[in-house]
């Protein structure tokens, strides 16, 4: 005898719960997804809608089938495209990676409203415009900054670049991925020299310095002119001194108590160096006393290999200048010191010009602290556009 049917509709077997929810998730995804050719823009938003209220009372399980939907589609409502863009980062993975309904508006929004691991996705996007970067790097996270100094689909601003470079001195290996980057300039790769790492010092100073050879072409009669001024108008002094081939400075040579920087040197390398040599052996070449001040006493030692070269110093002198600073010449067991073996390699590695022009790029970041004269706006915009000034903040902090 075969059991007969419930008699109350209630009772009835029907589906397994949640079939119809399942069917009307996998239906609005669907019609979100269609091509713009076979729905109308207005009855995709409503889709959205509908799809995105769901999505508020499901788990990740279902966000994740949304978006692996919906990864590759570039006409999908915007608002529901950012929602599944700040969820879980498991889930919102794909769509960070390469989807392109976001634009540059949305992007940045979720750089700011979502996590280190959304922001790692995002940096990672090809491509990835000014505006999305720099949202990055006012972040300020040094694992983001290596993915995105690692993205060649990345565009790099200035003052972008200004930001990590900044960074770069708490995160040091972010150095070796910046000079990697074309948007680098000169000042900045110069400004960053004192905190890299030893090969990328070296190659900042091969690659960066100018050598000035067109300048100085065009700047010839301009060095007339100011033999003939005496030189006293401070603002042109100081530009063309950044130009100009000479870097000793005869003025100071004729009030030196030595007959040339070489007999300076030699002097400190035997009697021991002592701040007022110091001091007169800046001045001879040229520099500013901070700047002279954080040339020796920089452990690396490349600076004063720069110094040597850039003044017209032989070699022997960089040894002596060495010797003064009572830096180690050998090892204990009588071989040649390597490290000062190494700064005399970058010494040999070196052309006066550019190293000309990397010594006047830090003596330049310390001779600009004067206003007088000024208007305060015109001092503001100083501050804020003066490659000089921004050196300063970077190297000493203020």
């Amino acid at each position: 005898m075969t059991d007969l049917p419930p008699s109350d509709p209630a009772e009835r077997p029907g589906p397994p719960p949640g079939l119809a929810r399942a069917a009307m998730l996998r239906r609005l995804v669907d019609t979100v997804a269609l091509p713009s050719n076979l729905i109308p823009l207005h009855e995709r938003a409503l889709a959205g809608d509908i799809l995105l209220d769901m999505l508020f009372q499901l788990g990740d399980e279902e966000r994740a089938l949304c978006v692996e939907r919906l990864k590759h589609t570039v006409d999908a409502p915007r608002r529901l495209m950012r929602y599944l863009a700040q969820c879980r980062i498991e889930v919102a993975r794909p769509l960070l990676a390469d989807n392109r309904s976001f634009d540059a508006s949305d992007l940045v929004d979720l750089v700011r409203t979502t996590t280190p691991e959304h922001r790692m996705a995002i940096a990672a996007r090809r491509p990835l415009g000014e505006c999305e970067a720099d949202a990055l790097i006012e972040a300020g996270e040094a694992r983001v900054m290596r993915v995105l100094l690692g993205n060649p689909g990345a565009k790099l601003s200035e003052t972008g670049i200004d930001g990590i470079v900044a960074l770069s001195q708490q995160a040091g290996d972010l150095c070796d991925l910046l000079v990697r980057r074309p948007e680098l300039t000169a000042s900045q790769a110069l400004a960053m020299f004192w905190w890299c790492s030893a090969p990328t010092r070296k190659l900042i100073l091969t690659k960066y310095p100018a050598d000035r050879m067109v300048l100085v072409d065009r700047c010839s009669d301009v060095f007339a002119l100011m033999t003939q001024e005496g030189w006293a108008d401070p603002v042109a002094r100081k530009a063309v001194q950044m130009v100009e081939r000479r870097q000793r400075n005869r003025a100071a040579l004729e009030r030196s108590a030595f007959g040339s920087l070489e007999e300076a040197i030699s002097h400190a390398a035997e009697a021991g160096m002592s701040p007022e040599i110091l001091e007169e052996i800046g001045y001879l070449s040229g520099l500013k006393p901070l700047c002279v001040a954080k040339l020796v006493s920089d452990i690396g030692g490349e600076g004063l290999a720069v110094l040597c070269k850039a003044t017209g110093l032989r070699r022997d002198s960089l040894a002596k200048l060495w010797r003064a600073l009572r830096r180690p010449a050998e090892a204990p067991d009588g071989s040649e010191y390597p490290l000062l073996a190494y700064v005399t390699e970058v010494y040999d590695t070196l052309s006066v010009n550019r190293a000309q022009t990397a010594l006047r790029y830090w003596n330049w970041s310390l001779t600009s602290s004067g206003r007088d004269g000024r208007a305060d706006n015109d001092a503001g915009q100083e501050d804020s556009f003066s490659a000089s000034r921004r050196t300063t903040r970077l190297v000493f902090g203020r």
